[in-house]
């Protein structure tokens, strides 16, 4: 969510900045800065809020000079504050840095680093870079210093940075965010996305992981982190501003199934800490006192969000001991609910502005009850219209099928149920530390289950022509079943079903012959015999079946036919989280099926990314 840009050439530096800066401001953020070179030294300005404080800022105290770098910035480490805005220092103020993602390891360095005789001056993550590369410069370039910080850095990141001690020069690292270097005329630029920079130029470089990039005025030197030179492929982009925001991908869908990963780390980090073992729910606005006194959750959303909700419950029960229900927001309002005050109304909508979930949230404080919006979009009516808000931090979701706000949505469900469970006392706090720690691994479970995607078009290959598919999940899986069925039904046209693997023999089981593709949920779990069951039971009728299960697992392939069925292996992923880990390869079969039958994958037919009317 947060947006680089550099620049050095001949252009007034400063304009170019914050140009690219707004360009990237669909993005989201909420904290924005410059770092400007000239021969009297590096002059930073930086806000709090919007891009216009900035301009504000520069307009107040103008500066001017021969390159720099720009950010906007979404919070993480540190709440969104002048101080806290990149770019970010050393001790000497010589080197500056901006930086996406996420240093896993800062708190170790950052005690190392003071232990050394550094000093800090913010709550970021990013400023262990600057001290890192103070520590490491030994005057044989700033590129040397960076690739000597980068072997003591663990996470996901994007760095760009400049360095009075070696002028006339901007350094640039990926290992993960994505980092794309523009070639002008005797200019050249460095942005974490292409629009920032497509009104300049149209011949850019994408920086792969493990790459750095090296740009001076006299051109770009790429290497690898051990300083080997490596050959880049320049590529001209021609397309237009909505297709550059694509950032490559075909589709928006697809971009932002790759962008989950982010989108789950975004969520989760500024709201939570290991070093304290607590969860941070600032925007609840919900007092102890009336955390302690709820009796229940009532959930209500529509679509995916609805099967958000699903996933919701079982967390909440399971973390909070507290009995939740789900209503549709369509339904809600038409039964006469009960509710009282001690009642917490959650209501889910990646927009804020969906009409069915408003009216049920309308209802519920109606009748008394406490209400808590779970949304995507700062400022909707939701947030306003609720108690208190649990932000999903997924950033703009342009695919109409939702991907990257549903899985964002399971994480803020997750942190909502070890908030409740933390202010209730129904967890200790060893307990709390250890589900924090898992949830900070699940951006890296959520890479790892991307690499399906080559599974999932050889699976899309086979099936795509079916026109009915079964899928089938227990408990918390369930919902997630029904989850894959809805992506399958909206952009590819296929009818499907989700059901409970229990329930398939209650009915659906008479539908099941040789057409009839069955994609099981069947990870290692207190339930996989169960449904290892259910699994037979469909082969036994004549099934083919799409069995998603624990990478390492040997018991699901013993009972499948390599000829007829499929074999997606999943990494292993604790029992709370699993449900967000096995959205993706459901995702991406919709996906790869829909593509492969022609389908308008990002507008499918009918369909609106927000139901703003009922």
């Amino acid at each position: 969510m947060c947006g680089i840009i550099g620049y050095i050439g001949s252009k007034p530096v400063v304009h170019v900045l914050v140009d690219g800066l707004r360009r990237m401001e669909y993005r989201g953020y909420d904290s924005a800065g410059v770092a400007v070179v000239s021969p009297e030294g590096i002059a930073l300005r930086r806000s709090a809020g919007k891009l216009a404080n900035l301009e504000l800022a520069i307009a107040a105290a103008p500066v001017t000079g021969l390159y720099g770098v720009g950010h906007t910035r979404w919070a993480t480490h540190g709440r969104p504050t002048e101080e806290n805005a990149h770019p970010h220092r050393d001790c000497t103020g010589r080197v500056v840095v901006v930086h996406n993602g996420i240093v896993e390891n800062y708190l170790e360095l950052k005690r190392e680093l003071q232990a050394g005789g550094h000093t800090f001056k913010t709550e970021t993550d990013t400023e262990v870079v600057a001290h890192l590369v103070e520590r490491e410069s030994r005057g044989d370039g700033l590129e040397a210093a960076v690739r000597r910080a980068l072997t003591h850095l663990r996470g996901m990141f994007a760095i760009v940075l400049v360095s009075l001690d070696d002028p006339g020069k901007i350094v640039a690292a990926r290992n993960g965010p994505p980092i794309v270097v523009g070639l002008g005329e005797d200019e050249f630029f460095v942005a974490s996305d292409i629009p920032a920079i497509l009104s300049h130029t149209r011949d850019m470089v994408f920086l792969g992981d493990g790459e750095m990039a090296v740009i001076t005025r006299s051109g770009v030197a790429f290497t690898d982190y051990d300083g080997t030179p490596i050959s880049k492929t320049t590529q001209r982009v021609l397309w237009d501003p909505l297709m550059a925001e694509k950032g490559g991908h075909r589709h928006f869908m697809l971009k932002e199934i790759v962008e989950q990963p982010a989108a789950a780390r975004d969520t989760i980090l500024g709201r939570v800490s290991l070093d304290s073992g607590r969860v941070f729910l600032d925007e609840l606005k919900l007092e102890p006192e009336a955390v302690r006194g709820l009796q229940r959750v009532t959930i209500v959303a529509c679509g995916t969000s609805w099967h958000a909700g699903l996933v919701g419950r079982y967390l909440i029960e399971a973390l909070a001991r507290l009995p939740a229900e789900v209503d549709y927001g369509s339904e809600y309002r038409y039964r006469d609910p009960i509710v009282s005050p001690h009642t917490l109304t959650v209501a889910i909508t990646q927009s804020g502005e969906t009409a069915d979930t408003l009216a049920a949230v309308r209802e519920a404080r109606r009748k008394g009850a406490r209400t808590v919006a779970v949304c995507n979009v700062v400022g909707s009516m939701a947030t306003r219209e609720a108690d208190g808000t649990v932000y999903t931090h997924a950033g703009p979701e342009v695919g109409v099928a939702s991907t990257k706000a549903f899985t964002s949505q399971l994480v803020a469900l997750h942190l909502l149920g070890l908030y409740l469970a933390q202010e209730r006392g129904a967890l200790a706090p060893a307990a709390i530390r250890a589900h924090i720690d898992e949830l900070l691994q699940l951006p890296q479970l959520l890479e790892q289950a991307l690499k399906a995607s080559a599974v999932m078009e050889r699976v899309a290959e086979r099936f795509y022509n079916r026109t009915d598919f079964l899928f089938l999940g227990r408990g918390i899986h369930y919902p997630i079943a029904l989850e894959g069925a809805l992506k399958l039904k909206e952009i590819s046209y296929i009818h499907a079903e989700g059901y409970p693997a229990g329930e398939m023999k209650h009915g659906p089981i008479a539908l099941i012959d040789e057409r009839m593709p069955v994609v099981a949920l069947a990870p290692a779990d207190a339930v996989f015999e169960k449904m290892a069951g259910n699994v037979q039971e469909a082969k036994a009728r004549g099934g083919s079946v799409i069995a998603i299960t624990s990478e390492g697992d040997a018991r699901m392939p013993e009972v499948l036919d390599e000829e007829k069925d499929m074999v997606v292996p999943m990494p292993v992923t604790p029992a709370l989280l699993s449900p967000v880990v096995l959205t993706i390869p459901l995702q991406l079969l919709a996906y790869h099926i829909a593509v492969r039958r022609g389908c308008d994958v990002d507008q499918p037919r009918n369909l609106a990314k927000s139901v703003t009317v009922e």
